[in-house]
């Protein structure tokens, strides 16, 4: 306690000393905010890289300072900028007795602006010889101590400006985030593939099984619901015609948070006419090679001490992933009693309407999912669990359907889609029928409109959703998806 208490009163007096120097500049006609811009006509990393080239030459750089160390007539300091850092050269017979005056009162975070010659110093230092410095912006909150950094970790989540600034390897997550989806969005672009936009705001919760967040709109005075997923209206426009659509969008699930959950999260979901699911596994294996290999350079990626080969994907039907990994045979099942009887043998969760199909699910929750660390699609899933997808002509208890699993987590969902109005209408009243029998007052419906639109004929199509911060997560090897949001959903403090 009397640690932190000596903390927050040494806190208390540096805020009160950079308050005090931005009160004396301001008095002094030097107000750090008054700046509109600054001409940057170079970055720290372009001095670095191309040093034989800039030798000799006047730069106009401007980032963040990060150290400084004084020697009197002279100061050396780090700046930051987006791309890096670069040392600067201060001297005082240079840039003038007043303006040197300031500068060495300038604090470690200050963001400074500087023009001057780029030249390498007695030490063989990369350096910028300053001639004009311009201080463009006071900071007043000290920045985290240099060889801790910002460590604690929920204050990280909560304080990103500050953890990019203190932490490099955070950006670089960010940056290759960046990459990721613009790899993603050429992949499909190069495949045919239109980028389209759908609503967020929708009229009512359709009968998936994900909660919603709930609004109202005032002019209308209906409640809304935030989306749950794209899918609907993605497949009205295949109806259209619009023959490959994809959309990359915010998600809304008013659920549970985990390392590898978040409320609001992307995804990108994908529809092609005149395919099936097992068009979408190709599409699938061929863009995860692509862009792992476009940002990465190779196709085994490391994450979290295991390596994940993404030039080997393993395909087993469900039924086939239950019974190697379980023993336990689902065409042994006669009767949905056979199945809750070997449920309950071995332990495995009844899920609220135990089919077989459903049970079948249970038991690959239970047994499989874990194991399947490489590249694994997993394939045929019962047609209870799979409201959506075209049932498979040679046996309609299973669904043309797959999951793609990797480091024992599920990252993507595709169908053969189902186009047949009369079959989509009885699975969509039925699942909400179930809904409402097991809590009265949840406000699930049928979209109408949608059964609608398949009325007026949906081609076959495949269909691919697959959340995209889970890939982040693979990509830039980093053990939770609030390491790959800029700014995860968190408690107020208060």
């Amino acid at each position: 306690m009397a640690e932190h208490r000596n903390e927050t009163e040494n806190l208390g007096e540096l805020l009160k000393i950079r308050r005090e120097k931005l009160t004396a500049l301001q008095e002094a006609g030097r107000n750090p905010f008054a700046e509109t811009k600054y001409d940057v006509d170079t970055h720290a990393v372009e001095i670095n890289e191309n040093y034989d080239a800039l030798e000799g030459k006047i730069v106009s750089v401007a980032g963040r300072l990060m150290s400084k160390r004084g020697m009197g007539k002279v100061s050396f300091c780090d700046l930051q900028d987006e791309s890096g850092r670069v040392q600067l050269y201060v001297r005082r017979d240079l840039v003038g007795e007043e303006p040197y005056s300031w500068f060495k009162k300038c604090d470690i975070g200050d963001i400074v602006g500087v023009k001057g010659e780029v030249f390498k110093t007695e030490k063989g230092q990369i350096s910028v010889r300053a001639a004009e410095v311009t201080l463009l912006s006071k900071n007043l909150q000290p920045l985290p101590e240099k060889f801790h950094g910002l460590t604690n970790q929920e204050l990280r989540y909560r304080q990103r400006y500050v953890d990019l600034i203190v932490n490099p390897e955070v950006k670089d997550t960010f940056v290759k985030r960046s990459r990721i989806m613009r790899e993603l969005r050429a992949f499909l672009d190069s495949k045919g593939f239109l980028e389209v936009e759908t609503p967020i705001l929708t009229p009512f919760e359709i009968g998936a099984s994900a909660r919603p967040f709930y609004t109202h709109h005032n002019t209308l005075d209906i409640d809304m619901v935030l989306r749950i997923e794209t899918e609907l209206y993605l497949k009205r426009l295949i109806v259209g015609g619009m023959e490959r659509v994809y959309e990359v969008g915010r998600i809304f699930r008013n659920e549970g948070m985990d390392p590898k959950h978040n409320p609001e999260f992307t995804s990108i979901e994908l529809y092609q006419a005149y395919t099936d699911f097992r068009g979408m596994m190709d599409l699938v294996e061929e863009m995860m090679k692509t862009v792992a290999q476009n940002v990465l350079g190779t196709l085994v990626v490391p994450y979290q001490g295991k390596e994940i080969d993404l030039g080997h994907w393993e395909r087993l039907t469900m039924v086939e992933a239950v019974k190697k990994y379980s023993g336990v045979d689902f065409n042994d099942w006669k009767t949905d009693e056979d199945a809750i009887a070997c449920a309950k043998e071995h332990h495995v969760e009844l899920p609220e309407v135990p089919t077989r199909g459903a049970i079948l699910a249970e038991f690959f929750d239970a047994y499989v999912e874990e194991n399947l660390i490489q590249p694994t699609f997993i394939y045929d899933y019962p047609v209870e669990i799979s409201p959506l997808a075209k049932r498979k002509p040679d046996d309609p208890a299973f669904t043309e359907r797959f999951e793609y699993f990797i480091n024992a987590t599920e990252f993507g969902n595709a169908f053969s889609e189902l186009n047949d109005p009369i079959d989509q209408r009885e699975r969509m009243e039925r699942q909400v029928a179930e809904r409402k029998a097991l809590d009265p007052d949840c406000p699930a419906q049928v979209d109408y409109d949608f059964i609608n639109a398949l009325e007026y004929g949906m081609p076959p199509t495949g269909g691919l959703g697959f959340g995209v911060d889970r890939l982040m997560m693979l990509l830039t090897d980093s053990a939770s998806i609030r390491d790959v949001l800029l700014f995860p959903t968190m408690k107020p403090l208060d």
